[in-house]
């Protein structure tokens, strides 16, 4: 049974992009090698990609390869993608989706972008572990790490650690 994971930054105030979907408090990080943590490491871990439609988007404008070559990906959308940037499948059910991914067994699957998908698949407790890593940056507004949905839960703190002067890095498991 596959693991479904959690692997996202978020600034000091809870945000994980500005409003207008930019990223640079996160990229523009000098000297960001965070190790075993690091996402080049984590992402050979794994096999299957799943994200919503405003996370695909925000990845298909920006110039170069596609980034997921060899994973499986699949976008949660109820509208088809044309001409999409690299290889894909699409759902549009969330229930049938998480039944599907459970059924895996060749890899972990990353829940990866915003936390609006990640909050649904939270609210059907299908998120098994989160990484959060919180960078020390303010940047004052944005995208909320979790948008407020009324959900209660208490995942438990596997580990918190001190990755880099300006990253900790929060490791919590649902259930």
């Amino acid at each position: 049974m596959a693991r479904i994971v959690g692997y996202i930054a978020t600034s000091l105030d809870g945000f994980i992009a500005t409003a207008d979907e930019n990223l640079d408090w996160l990229t523009q990080q000098p000297d960001l090698n965070l190790g075993e943590h690091d996402y080049r490491a984590f992402i050979k871990t794994i096999r299957t990609v799943v994200m919503g439609r405003t996370t695909y988007e925000w990845i298909a404008r920006y110039p170069g390869a596609w980034e997921y070559d060899g994973k499986r990906v699949i976008v949660v959308t109820s509208h088809p993608i044309d001409n999409p940037k690299g290889p894909l499948e699409t759902r549009s059910d969330i229930d049938s989706l998480i039944a599907e991914l459970r059924a895996l067994d060749d890899g972990d699957v990353w829940m990866l972008g915003g936390g609006k998908l990640q909050m649904a698949f939270m609210e059907r407790g299908a998120l098994d572990e989160i990484e959060i890593y919180v960078m020390s940056e303010i940047i004052g507004g944005g995208i909320p790490l979790f948008p407020p949905t009324g959900l209660r839960a208490s995942p438990r703190l596997i580990s918190a650690k001190m990755l880099h002067p300006v990253c900790a890095r929060l490791h919590y498991r649902f259930g």
